[in-house]
């Protein structure tokens, strides 16, 4: 069975037998046997394996194919850096796409099936071709291929399509429930291996609350990985020591199965939290987000691949991964090995591997290896050829033996004669790449060693705290990381708390004889292929975007040689991995072409998230109905009991109408609208925003952030005015109430409040902190009942005793009283441009103030109304909305409005209102449109053009920003952005509708209704 993949049916069948399983050793629960499938067979497993463990137990090499050749691909590594396997998990509600198999606890009943290709782990004779003639399909052949022609692009895009989806889409809502936990520490440690240990114990001894955070299931990193001997009990002895002080400790909770994916500013990162498996009660993933004083960045190292014809075949895995799979999963990959290295480690593999019982032969890339390790093995008897490279990989489906030569002395070619190894497995290692990442995010500057081949951390941060220690600092043995580890972990506790952490203990000695002498290894970018001869087979420096070292070397050479401009020309190390095995030979590759060392080609940015975050985990709890917060107003029972029809408006659930029986939505408008431009008509206004501001410096404050001056606003005054940002551009606009002299009180929109007021925010607390001033959203405290029409004084005396007379009360006034008996602010404010009276009481209050309303407006004929009638009023009179009537662009000059050029008064966006962009006269400005057919309405998003029949692309004057059907003008209104538009009021445009066709609009002034404003005085 040695080498042999099982065919795969499409029925379950006979489950098949752990051929490769050792009959003892390992970390698996062997009293728990776990039965699970993959593609449609049934398997078997123990408790303690992860999906891939199981996989290669039981003889399954092949996974899947690859995307682009189609190309066989199976398991190569054994923890996050898997490049090559990816799988599906469950199926329906539970399908999880883009697993990696080497991170999957097995569990009872769990299905998986093969995922990177259409053909999964099947034929794939279109895979079969593009192997074949892949030198037509080179880097970039997308961009060169499909451009032309034209025509043929729905066709192209298809294809495409079919060919780059890897996965199954869900279809269905996600079974799995995620959690959100935010957390503090004094000092955050990322990672479980020595050095993290290390450093989580020394300062967790020092008092500090500490957080270890790992992404495996077990702590220990490497030390776990040991074999069942004295030394490797020894140090999972030492392992489960200092693991058990860590739990003792008030201050320390450590995290197993987190991985910290993203280090942000001042110390804020986010990490996932493994929490349950698919369909069981507790949530699948927790996200948690760390704020940390200190962080210990003990991320350990990855194992770098050798580059060399035919290197990702089923069978061909990192040496470190099969030593993993071997001590702690009991699993042999293959009987027969060959371990092709260029370093001393990998010799360990080559010890054990021959120690349980396989074949093993090195072939070694040095010339005269002498490390211990190498002693070790050939007195071991293992075959050890040095100065030796692989150069072929016999099979495809699975590895059935290599094809060995000798290497030249300066590494640049190989011997014509060949030698043939037979062999299931080829362990490669290519030395160990410290992993960078989170200290790259965080800040840091990473440098080029030489000595380790990789790059290490070099320069700190300067907005974060981070402290690397261990592998992820280039220090590879174990006295060293336990070394670092302690020490970083001694000086984030003393950084964390002032005084603590000084003089804490070495904890537990680290176990002896796992340090061993090593010689340095020897790098090469790739493996050279045979010449003269036969082509060789492809050199994979990405297995999971198929990316070659003749890839790379197009790509040099059609000018892509900036490493950015590669990464994004090959989409190397663009796939799950985000390059942890292929970004650094992808350097190598490339330093090689250019001719200068990998230090002076810098490195691709690392980018937050580290690893792929499922949407369910980013979105947590907050799902459905608790997606966003639902807010209603107090008035909100008495609609519902109403019959309204509502409607979102920003977090807000308010009225769209109130239809009566057998009447529809636009007929409800319609009456909603003319009844309050002839009668009285009510609306719950509770939504508007809200702030106080109030201090000493309130009116100086105000005056720096609106157009219009707040100095000298009389108490219990009202003011219309606009906040611009610093281009000058429509922020927000409302109306200011003076309710003493250093209290004043702002309106916004509905969906604007909690903007402006991070807005004033940001003002008084970056660029003016000397000014005393407080603001305060009251958004929430009051509720507003609205009279609007010529009928509304008269029902408001009914039910106040505030003088509503013309003369003391006047518009733009507030006054306060009571009304209904209850204590309210009566506002006259207009919006709809009519007689308005905007009634304001506490929030407890405001349903009753509406029933009292409701009933002494019966005689008067009260119709309450909705945002959609509300919308109408305002667009008769000409009346924006801030992110509906303005797009981002829009100043006061382009609405209408003037701006105080002499005035000596600086406010924000002053300035940028003179640049000479924006007194442009072919500026889009706000006008009115009337429609050839008056019972036209245009819709939002309408654009008008100077062509009558317009054929696209034809250039657009602007668009339709507001439409309705207005009763009281009679006919179809429209407002719109039209670059010019006051130049052109008379004349006529054309209103392309692809809908409707071209439709002839007149441009008129934006008022269409009591242009004067005497109504509102009634």
């Amino acid at each position: 069975m040695d080498g042999v993949t099982p065919i795969l049916d499409a029925c379950p069948v006979r489950r098949a037998a752990q051929t490769n399983r050792l009959a003892g050793g390992g970390g698996i629960d062997r009293s728990r046997p776990l039965d699970f499938r993959f593609d449609g067979r049934d398997y078997q497993g123990y408790a303690g394996d992860t999906l891939a463990s199981a996989l290669l137990a039981n003889g399954v090499r092949l996974l899947g194919r690859s995307y682009k050749y189609g190309r066989p691909r199976g398991i190569v590594s054994a923890g996050p850096e898997e490049p090559g396997a990816l799988v599906t998990l469950g199926s329906g509600a539970a399908l999880e796409p883009n697993i990696r198999p080497t991170m999957v606890p097995l569990r009872q009943g769990l299905e998986a099936f093969a995922q990177l290709s259409p053909a999964g782990t099947g034929p794939d004779p279109l895979g079969w071709i593009a192997d074949r003639f892949s030198r037509f399909l080179p880097p970039g052949f997308y961009y060169k291929t499909f451009s032309w022609p034209r025509r043929l692009w729905p066709l192209y895009e298809r294809m495409l399509r079919k060919a780059a989806s890897s996965a199954p889409v869900p279809e269905q809502r996600d079974a799995n429930r995620y959690e959100h936990r935010y957390m503090h520490c004094d000092v955050l440690v990322v990672g479980g291996g020595p050095a993290g240990l290390a450093a989580a114990l020394a300062a967790g001894r020092a008092g500090a609350s500490v957080v270890l955070a790992d992404e495996n299931a077990e702590l220990g990193g490497a030390l776990i990985d040991e074999p069942d001997t004295p030394a490797g009990r020894a140090a999972r002895a030492w392992v489960a020591a200092m693991v058990g002080e860590l739990d003792s400790l008030p201050e320390v909770e450590t995290l197993k199965r987190t991985s910290v994916v993203a280090f942000h500013d001042h110390n804020y990162l986010i990490a996932v939290e493994e929490r349950g498996d698919s369909m069981v009660p507790p949530p699948a993933q927790r996200l948690l987000k760390i704020r940390a004083r200190e962080v210990v960045l003990a991320t350990g190292a990855v194992e770098r691949p050798l580059v060399f014809p035919d290197n990702d075949r089923p069978g061909v895995m990192l040496a470190g991964a099969v030593r993993t799979y071997l001590n702690r999963y009991a699993v042999m990959p293959g009987q027969t090995m060959v371990v092709f290295t260029n370093n001393d480690t990998a010799y360990r593999t080559a010890l054990e591997a021959a120690g349980a019982g396989a074949r093993v032969t090195v072939v070694d890339i040095r010339p005269q290896p002498r490390g211990a390790l190498v002693r070790r093995a050939r007195a071991a008897g293992i075959g050890v050829l040095p100065g030796h490279a692989v150069t072929a990989v016999r099979g495809r489906r699975a590895v059935r033996g290599v094809e060995i030569r000798a290497l030249a002395d300066d590494g640049r070619g190989v011997g014509a004669a060949a030698m043939e190894l037979p062999c299931s497995v080829v362990a490669m290692s290519g030395g160990w790449i410290p992993s960078v990442q989170l200290f790259s995010q965080s800040g840091g500057r990473l440098r080029f060693r030489p000595d380790v081949g990789a790059h290490v951390p070099g320069e700190p941060p300067t907005l974060n705290r981070s402290r690397p220690a261990g592998a992820c600092n280039g220090s590879f043995t174990l006295s060293a990381c336990v070394a670092e580890g302690l020490a970083a972990g001694q000086a984030a506790a003393g950084q964390a708390e002032a005084g603590v952490g000084s003089g804490a203990e070495i904890p537990h000695p680290p176990p002896p004889g796992t340090d061993d002498e090593e010689e340095p290894a020897l790098f090469l970018p790739h493996v050279p292929g045979p010449l003269p001869g036969p082509l060789p087979g492809k050199s994979f420096v990405d297995l999971q975007s198929d990316v070659t070292v003749a890839d790379i070397v197009l790509a040099e050479r059609e000018g892509y040689g900036a490493v950015e401009h590669l990464k994004r020309y090959t989409a190397l190390g663009m796939g799950a991995d985000q390059g942890r095995t292929s970004a650094l030979n992808g350097l190598a590759v490339l330093a090689g072409q250019r001719g200068v060392g990998i230090g002076a080609l810098g490195h691709t940015t690392f980018r937050p998230n580290l690893k792929p975050v499922r949407f369910g985990a980013i979105a947590g709890p907050h799902l459905g109905p608790s997606f966003t917060p639902q807010r209603r107003t107090p008035m909100h029972p008495w609609h519902e009991a109403n019959g309204a029809v509502f409607e979102d408006t920003g977090t807000w659930i308010r009225p769209f109408c109130f239809p009566n029986p057998g009447e529809t939505a636009e007929q409800a408008v319609r009456r909603e609208a003319r009844a309050a431009r002839t009668g009285v008509g009510l609306l719950d206004a509770s939504t508007l925003g809200k702030i106080e501001v109030q201090g000493p410096d309130a009116e100086e404050f105000l005056d720096r952030m609106y157009v219009t001056t707040r100095r000298g606003l009389a108490v219990g005054r009202c003011r219309y005015g606009m906040m611009l940002n610093e281009n000058g551009v429509v922020f927000d606009d409302g109306v200011t109430t003076r309710l003493a002299p250093d209290h004043f009180l702002l309106s916004t929109n509905s969906s604007g409040a909690a903007r402006v007021l991070r807005w004033l925010e940001e003002w008084l607390q970056t660029e003016w902190p000397d000014l005393d001033v407080f603001c305060t959203c009251v958004t929430e405290q009051w509720a507003n009942a609205t009279l609007v029409g010529p009928l509304a004084r008269d029902l408001l005396r009914q039910v106040t005793d505030i003088d509503l007379d013309p003369a003391r009360f006047p518009f733009m006034s507030m006054r306060q009283g009571t009304v209904a008996g209850l204590p309210a602010r009566v506002f006259r404010i207009a919006y709809s441009g009519d007689l308005s009276f905007e009634i304001n009481v506490p929030a407890r209050h405001g349903l009753a103030l509406w029933e009292s309303l409701v009933r002494a407006g019966e005689t008067f004929g009260l119709t309450p109304y909705g945002t959609e009638a509300m919308h109408l009023l305002r667009a008769e009179k000409g009346f924006i909305v801030v992110g509906q009537d303005t797009d981002g662009t829009v100043t006061p000059v382009d609405l209408g409005q003037g701006v105080p050029a002499a005035t000596a008064r600086d406010f924000v966006g002053k300035r940028s209102l003179f640049r000479a962009d924006m007194l442009r006269d072919d500026r889009k400005q706000l006008v009115g449109l009337l429609t050839a057919d008056p019972s036209l309405v245009l819709p939002v998003g309408t654009h008008l053009t100077d062509t009558p029949r317009p054929v696209p692309p034809v250039p657009t004057l602007g668009f339709v920003t507001t439409g309705h059907f207005s009763p009281a003008v009679g006919r179809s209104i429209a407002l719109a952005l039209v670059a010019g538009g006051r130049g052109r009021l008379g004349e006529t445009v054309t209103a392309y509708r692809r809908d409707g066709g071209p439709h002839p609009v007149t441009i008129v002034p934006p008022c269409f209704y009591d242009p004067d404003g005497e109504r509102r005085h009634a």
